[in-house]
């Protein structure tokens, strides 16, 4: 039977359950792919060949190392680890897995491709659940951006435990906090889709400004407030409900300009909201990073090959490690305005158009890199993590450039 939810309930429901405390511990990392054709990465890849090139490997527990193998709407790949004890433990389950999905689809004549944007196609969308088509409906009324980036995009999301209940370095207020600060240095050290339609956007994380151009209530970060607890539950109760879950798979697209707290508070017509309702909603919302009893850094291009390793190391070096999160927070403390300890939009802007050619963004990156590998050799991490840093480290923000930056190179020799 359900049960009517009432507003307080639901804003300490959030409060609980987005932020669970406790040692910071547990690492995973999702990583998204668009699935090519080897001959031609311009032809379209039908649903039915990428379904059966996935079979082998779509059944539970079937990958080595134990990582959830999904679909996007536009028919990008995610294979989502599970957490783990240790970084290390982190990257070998998922190296293991990702292994095997790629032998699966290289057998198929299918190719993963490590990409924030699809430069060339505009692939239908291919899931037909309710969701993904109250989604697109919800998106489509603001224009073309929310569809583009449901069909086109892919990422690395790293995910990391909140932290615990104090005010040190393993607080959940300081992971927050440190969380945000470093989010638009990702952007720009990682930007990897400068291309779109085979021709240059003007951004090099074309990904990320797709999201600037949402429905600002579920993708910006919220108003910065001491509790982050509190600063999420508002803004997740605040936020336009996308969609209102049916008894059957028809439509389950929500009223226009609905937020949760009017369904709280009664709408004629509609049903009363339920925690299960809650929970669905929060599932919707995008922010650069989410609260989900853990912490999804989802501001990362896709990375090409086992470019996904670095983002992964570097964040998570450094919310775990004291010394690299003092240099994080200090590097990152230029990207800020008083009284906000969070990085400006236009700061946000900035690290998707123009990367690490930003003076600031740059400086921060390599003081960034710098501190994660001294905490690396401190913590006696396996060589090939501090070696994986090391080089994208010299590749890239050494040199003020980023991976986009490979992509508009090849495309100036074509």
């Amino acid at each position: 039977m359900r049960e009517e939810l009432r507003e307080q309930e639901a804003e300490a429901y959030v409060r609980g359950v987005c932020f669970k405390t406790g040692p910071p511990e547990r690492i995973g990392v999702e990583t998204e792919w668009l699935v090519q054709d080897r001959r031609d990465p311009r032809l379209p890849v039908p649903d039915d060949r990428l379904i059966a090139a996935l079979t082998p490997v779509a059944a539970a527990d079937t990958l080595p190392g134990g990582s959830r193998l999904t679909r996007e709407p536009g028919g990008q790949v995610e294979l989502s680890s599970p957490p783990a004890r240790s970084l290390a433990a982190c990257v070998e389950a998922t190296a293991a897995d990702l292994a095997a999905l790629r032998d699966t689809v290289d057998r198929a004549g299918l190719a993963l491709v490590g990409q924030g944007l699809d430069p060339y196609r505009e692939p239908p969308r291919v899931l037909d659940h309710p969701r993904y088509r109250a989604m697109e409906g919800f998106f489509d009324r603001e224009g073309p951006w929310g569809r583009v980036m449901m069909r086109r995009t892919a990422s690395v999301q790293v995910n990391l435990d909140s932290g615990d209940d104090s005010d040190g370095f393993s607080g959940y207020r300081r992971r927050w906090e440190l969380a945000h600060r470093i989010g638009p240095v990702l952007v720009a050290a990682f930007a990897n889709s400068p291309l779109r339609d085979g021709r240059p956007t003007g951004w090099l994380s074309t990904r990320q400004a797709l999201w600037a151009r949402m429905d600002a209530g579920r993708t910006r970060h919220p108003r910065h407030h001491p509790d982050p607890r509190v600063s999420w539950s508002r803004y997740a109760l605040d936020a336009r409900v996308m969609c209102v879950r049916g008894a059957d798979d028809r439509d389950w697209s929500a009223p226009p300009g609905l937020t949760f707290r009017d369904w709280l508070r009664g709408v004629p017509g509609l049903r009363p909201a339920t925690r299960a309702d809650l929970d669905y909603h929060l599932g919707t919302l995008f922010p650069p990073v989410r609260p989900r009893g853990w912490l999804e850094l989802r501001m990362i291009d896709a990375q090409h090959g086992d470019g996904w390793i670095v983002p992964t190391v570097l964040a998570a070096t450094l919310l775990d490690d004291p010394a690299a999160r003092d240099a994080a927070l200090a590097a990152t403390e230029p990207l800020c305005r008083d009284p906000e300890p969070f990085p400006v939009d236009e700061v946000w802007r900035r690290a998707a158009r123009v990367g690490l050619a930003d003076p600031d963004l740059a400086k921060a990156a390599r003081v960034c890199f710098a501190a994660a590998d001294g905490a690396l050799a401190r913590r006696r991490a396996p060589a090939a993590l501090r070696r994986a840093l090391a080089d994208f480290a010299e590749r890239y923000p050494e040199r003020g450039r980023c991976p986009a930056h490979d992509q508009l190179d090849a495309l100036s020799r074509a």
